[in-house]
């Protein structure tokens, strides 16, 4: 079992409005790892990064996200920073990944910069959300089977390049 698309990207890049639409145009079951990671850990991120260290949760996404990656053939969302892990990212070759990518002004704007983010978090979230970019994009990139700028784009628009990127790929495939 693998999943239909893979969804990684930076907060506020819509992973999570567009994944549970792409799976409902797709007719597919939704599974986002962040709520295995809940689930699993019984209680809120912030709470795993406050008590555990941020270490400990990527352990444990880690682990989540290679199960929902053996267990779940529909649409699969990540949170922002699983690639960030090797394991996860060797876990992603072979899938295909849908990158829905964003840039600063409108990354700041979707994802509010709240304390529901702890990456996020502190003195100085804007830098915080640029180094953040700054770091992740190769890393995006690398996994990505294709990638979608989401930022003049609606959601319904997202949704439907996704769509037509998926269309591409099964062609290309034998």
């Amino acid at each position: 079992m693998t999943p239909r698309a893979v969804i990684i990207g930076p907060p506020g890049s819509g992973k999570s409005t567009v994944g549970p639409a792409l799976a409902a145009r797709l007719g597919l079951a939704f599974r986002d790892s962040d709520d295995d990671i809940v689930a699993s850990a019984g209680k809120p991120i912030t709470d795993i990064f406050a008590e555990e260290g941020e270490p400990a949760f990527r352990a444990l996404e880690e682990e989540m996200v290679a199960k929902a990656l053996a267990e779940h053939d529909g649409v699969l969302s990540l949170g922002g920073g699983a690639p960030i892990t090797p394991g996860t990212r060797e876990r992603l070759a072979g899938h295909t990944v849908i990158f829905l990518n964003v840039g600063m002004a409108a990354g700041v704007q979707r994802a509010g910069l709240s304390t529901a983010r702890p990456l996020l978090a502190g003195v100085n979230p804007r830098a915080t959300y640029k180094a953040l970019l700054d770091a992740r994009l190769p890393v995006y990139r690398e996994v990505a089977s294709f990638e979608i700028e989401t930022d003049q784009l609606t959601p319904d628009e997202v949704v439907q390049a996704a769509v037509i990127g998926l269309t591409e790929i099964s062609k290309e495939q034998p």
